[in-house]
């Protein structure tokens, strides 16, 4: 690890960035980073949230690209409609978005925090940028903040907080539309507030809640909030790629560019690493909780040492090993296990993918029910079928016996067709003629149909005379 700074006499590991020594909140006056990383995550930025307010108006065969809508517990993903039945599938997902981010993580750190997070890339891409352009660089926000404000700096301010309220309701908007559907969301904009004041109530509690977290809690989140940083810190080895100091390039810090001494590293010392970092560490110190890898102290650093006419690179994306053995990076026995896993986990994804049915069927003998013997000569058993169409569109429906022997007697009202996620249900008979039923159990096959496909097939136990 990196040293430490001599003058320090304070652990930086015993201290948070954001809090000083008594105790209270130390608001962090982020400089703007200039440099290619800084460009590059700008017109990333511009895809990504293009991409984040136009996929619930994407459809695939009918459905929402992306969809969660959990009051009514009916998932959307990549136009295929998940339903509580499916909750295997849905659980199997999640496991391996988890191992994806176990994966990923031990080869690659907290990358995604800095260039993918939505709270990293709305706080630092977008508001920060507003925040800039309305009050100034960072050290002129700081300068303002310790003076008596002025009827300027008043509405400078009353600006900035109207425009993050506006954002923060384009925000909730959006953020809606991916659980109730970008139609109802539509219906809430257009329609009477009295006929939507569920939907108007949740848009406003999101707004105030993004409100609150880009203009007032920001980097508080990373820090405190988030579990994805608590779980780096047992996820990250020495080989893990993260944004680093070159301490064996660096050290010894020598602040003077001119007449350096022959054993002065080549950092100088400026602090700018520190100046530009959104959760306000020092990435000399060595990786550490807080940092999301958003890479702004990389792009500090590199002009620095391109004006002191230094080699780039002195920040850079490197494991530990890199800089302390000059190790390539490789992949560790834990990178090879949880990838395994993660291997088998996709392939039982796929699986389940695959033989999903478009029905989902649960059907039984009617509990306390007998067999019946008719005055036809039959032996009858009754069944009930519970039934849910997990397609998005009203298909046909019936079922078939295998068994030439066996017949079908529905009770009651027959259905024909089944809606998009309703829940159905029918009961029916099995009869057999006596003389057909050799054995007291026998297995009768039925298919379930729709139209002329068959979308599944089960077996019943059908009970016979002794």
């Amino acid at each position: 690890m990196a040293k430490q700074k001599e003058e320090d006499p304070v652990d930086f590991r015993e201290k948070l960035s954001t809090v000083d020594q008594e105790g209270h909140r130390r608001w962090i006056y982020a400089h703007k980073p200039k440099g290619k990383l800084y460009n590059i995550r700008t017109i990333s930025t511009i895809f990504y949230l293009a991409l984040l307010f136009g996929m619930p108006f994407i459809k695939i065969n009918g459905n929402p690209m992306l969809q969660f809508d959990v009051i009514h517990a009916r998932f959307s993903i990549w136009g295929k409609i998940f339903l509580p039945q499916d909750a295997i599938i849905l659980g199997t997902i999640m496991l391996v978005a988890l191992l994806f981010i176990i994966v990923f993580t031990l080869i690659y750190g907290r990358v995604f925090c800095g260039w993918a997070c939505p709270q990293t890339i709305f706080l630092e891409m977008v508001f920060r940028k507003i925040e800039y352009w309305i009050e100034g660089p960072a050290n002129k926000q700081q300068m303002n903040d310790r003076k008596k404000w002025t009827t300027e700096m008043y509405i400078r301010k009353g600006l900035k907080h109207i425009i993050f309220f506006a954002i923060s309701f384009i925000i909730a908007n959006a953020f809606l539309s991916y659980i109730i559907g970008i139609e109802e969301l539509f219906k809430i904009m257009t329609e009477p507030i009295s006929q939507h004041v569920g939907g108007f109530v949740a848009i406003l509690l999101f707004t105030f809640a993004f409100y609150a977290v880009f203009a007032f809690i920001r980097e508080i989140v990373c820090i405190v909030v988030c579990p994805y940083g608590r779980l780096q810190s047992v996820l990250l080895d020495k080989n893990s790629i993260v944004v680093a100091y070159d301490y064996v390039r660096g050290e010894p810090r020598e602040r003077s560019s001119r007449n350096r001494t022959e054993q002065a590293g080549d950092c100088i010392d400026c602090d700018l690493c520190v100046k530009v970092c959104p959760t306000g560490i020092d990435i000399r110190n060595g990786t550490q909780l807080e940092c999301v890898n958003c890479t702004a102290c990389i792009d500090a650093c590199n002009l620095i040492m391109d004006k002191v006419g230094l080699p780039p690179d002195l920040i850079k994306f490197a494991s530990e090993n890199n800089i302390e053995k000059g190790e390539k990076p490789r992949i560790t026995s834990r990178i090879a296990m949880y990838s395994v896993a993660l291997v088998v986990m996709l392939g039982l994804l796929t699986t389940l993918l695959v033989t999903r049915s478009t029905f989902d069927t649960t059907l039984f003998r009617v509990p306390g029910q007998t067999l019946q013997e008719n005055p036809d000569g039959t032996i009858s058993n009754l069944y009930r079928i519970k039934i849910v169409n997990k397609s998005n569109k009203t298909l046909p429906y019936h079922l078939e016996v295998v068994n030439p022997e066996a017949h079908l007697e529905y009770v009651g009202n027959h259905l024909d067709s089944l809606t998009p996620g309703a829940f159905n249900e029918e009961t029916f008979f099995i009869k057999i003629p006596n003389e057909k039923i050799s054995e007291r159990k026998n297995l009768i096959n039925i298919k379930i149909m729709s139209g002329e496909k068959v979308v599944d097939r089960t077996k019943l136990t059908f009970i016979g005379k002794y």
